[in-house]
């Protein structure tokens, strides 16, 4: 699975664990992520995949590195989608 792949599983696994927020984004703690079964069984590299996430703006989070116990209670943002990226995906998902 490359980055891109691995960023938008990311995004649907915090879609499921998180809360929605008024926004349209969605919340979740650092260690609600980390100790789930299926993300331990998805993310060979869970803080990889958070970083490459950040770094394409799709999540927001404090601080660079995330380490387990330390960081639990650490919130992470998914950012809404652009609305014509969502707009796209729900058609797409009207079609398939």
């Amino acid at each position: 699975m490359n980055v891109e792949e691995e960023v938008e599983r990311l995004r649907e696994e915090i879609k499921r664990l998180g809360k929605l927020q008024d926004d349209a984004s969605y919340k979740v703690t650092f260690g609600v992520l980390f100790n789930d079964d299926r993300c331990a069984n998805i993310f060979e590299a869970l803080v990889g995949t958070l970083r490459a996430a950040k770094k394409r703006k799709i999540v927001a989070y404090d601080g660079e590195l995330l380490l387990q116990g330390v960081h639990d209670n650490v919130e992470i943002t998914l950012k809404p989608a652009p609305p014509a990226v969502a707009a796209a995906a729900a058609t797409d998902a009207v079609i398939t």
